[in-house]
């Protein structure tokens, strides 16, 4: 399972829905677009030290999935998919999504503009 930011935040936020589905697999895959965004929002964070220290030692159990010229393929499908049927979603989540098909694993997340997107599978909670 790939975890979206907002997964990754409710997940520190102690959110148990959210730790029970992590949880629940074998293995969670942090794209590295999420890893960027979760750190851009701690900047402004009045606890960012300990949240950072929390990151690290959280993601060094995860698989972070970087973005390689193979992902880039997947991201100009859906993409152009999304462009077609009118249904655009934010550039950072179409990366998701393409690390997602590339990898056949579902998103946890609570954005339904996954459900947009062909053949991937959104996890909510």
């Amino acid at each position: 399972m790939i975890a979206d930011t907002n997964a990754l935040s409710d997940f520190f936020d102690g959110v148990e829905a959210v730790v029970g589905k992590m949880a629940s697999v074998d293995a969670l895959h942090l794209p590295v677009s999420v890893l960027g965004e979760y750190r851009f929002g701690l900047l402004g964070s009045r606890k960012r030290a300990e949240r950072e220290a929390r990151l690290r030692e959280f993601a060094a159990r995860c698989q972070v999935l970087p973005i390689l010229e193979s992902t880039t393929g997947y991201y100009a499908a859906i993409r152009q998919e999304l462009r077609r049927a009118g249904t655009p979603i934010p550039g950072n989540d179409v990366w998701i999504a393409a690390l997602a098909r590339e990898h056949k694993l579902p998103v946890l997340s609570a954005d339904t503009h996954f459900d947009a997107v062909s053949g991937l599978q959104r996890i909510s909670w």
